[in-house]
């Protein structure tokens, strides 16, 4: 795997930290398939508990082809964060291009019923050959 240019943003005192991979183990660009993975680190840094109850990506590809997915939780849980504790997770993704960004955001909802959405600041998929973000 070759890491690239990840983010990181803080919405209401939760952090979210999100790094991409290139897997060339996934990908077959002959077949026009491109994997990859990305790490993503939540981190309550408030004194309030929260729980993680759906997510909201936006991918979108080099042509522009946009995808929103939207889901429960995130690989399959609805983790609860005590104040300063964090989750991690790792998930895949394929495109149809050498590069394309993603973004969204996680529904979160604090211990006395309020919710909000902890924002994933947009981050970049990019093949090493390809050279770079498309605003690099």
């Amino acid at each position: 795997m070759s890491p690239m240019r990840g983010s990181e943003c803080v919405t209401d005192g939760i952090r979210v930290q999100a790094l991409p991979m290139y897997m060339s183990e996934e990908s077959d660009p002959e077949a026009g398939t491109y994997g990859f993975a990305y790490e993503i680190m939540i981190r309550n840094e408030t004194s309030r508990h929260v729980k993680l109850l759906a997510h909201h990506w936006i991918i979108v590809d080099a042509d522009g082809n946009r995808r929103d997915m939207r889901g429960e939780g995130v690989i399959g849980r609805t983790p609860g964060l005590a104040p300063g504790g964090e989750f991690q997770y790792m998930e895949c993704c394929c495109l149809a291009t050498t590069w394309g960004t993603m973004e969204g955001e996680f529904m979160m909802e604090w211990e006395d019923g309020e919710c909000i959405e902890a924002k994933v600041a947009r981050f970049y998929f990019t093949i090493p050959e390809a050279g770079g973000s498309p605003d690099a």
